[in-house]
């Protein structure tokens, strides 16, 4: 399959490697493509490094692993054209550090960034998952608890989410998904994100997760 990710990050760089290992036809977007140069080497697999339009105009599924608060622009540079009709993983927060760390959110309470986004692009079929945990989890959730821990999704298409979470158990070995709802859900999951900071500096570490049980 062909997949393109948006983002040139430690997150970005962990969900396309995953993906290539995995045999898919990988391709990151980026602002600046040579900033990347040397990365696909290192790695291996199917993996190139474009600019955003292109990795939107090569993914049959997409990723947003961009910072949140760049994601609209980074979107908008991938080309409306480019992502109409496709799923769009959204894994970016709504993190503002202008005023130094902790960092707060730029939107809360009654919007989201997953919103902002699906408002925005009204025929891209936004998911938005795997925001609640550290990249490495993302790809790998068994290094932690025997992956006995949870992960959620939020959207308004439902066939959407049911690829979304075939993708999540198939490729990633996630196996306990909770799925919130549509997409205004994903406030919940955006709103986890200052505790989630709060126990990363606790514990020193952010490799941590939630279990839900009842």
């Amino acid at each position: 399959m062909k997949i393109g990710v948006f983002g040139s990050g430690i997150v970005g760089q962990t969900i396309a490697g995953k993906v290539a290992e995995l045999g898919h036809d990988v391709m990151v977007g980026t602002r600046d493509p040579a900033k990347l140069q040397d990365w696909p080497g290192k790695i291996g697999g199917n993996v190139r490094v474009g600019s955003l339009a292109e990795a939107a105009a090569h993914g049959e599924i997409l990723f947003n692993a961009t910072n949140g608060g760049g994601s609209l622009e980074a979107l908008a540079l991938a080309k409306e054209a480019n992502l109409n009709g496709k799923i769009l993983i959204d894994i970016a927060n709504p993190l503002d550090f202008s005023q130094g760390m902790p960092p707060t959110l730029f939107v809360s309470n009654t919007d989201s960034l997953g919103e902002q986004i699906q408002h925005t692009y009204p025929q891209v079929k936004v998911v938005k998952t795997l925001n609640t945990v550290t990249a490495s989890l993302m790809v790998n959730p068994q290094q932690l608890a025997d992956g006995d821990h949870h992960l959620f999704v939020s959207g308004n298409d439902a066939d959407a989410k049911a690829q979304v979470v075939h993708l999540l158990t198939s490729w990633f070995g996630w196996r306990q998904i909770i799925d919130l709802g549509d997409i205004t859900t994903a406030r919940g999951t955006e709103m986890y994100l200052p505790i989630w900071l709060r126990l990363w500096g606790a514990l020193g570490t952010g490799l941590f997760n939630i279990k839900v049980v009842k």
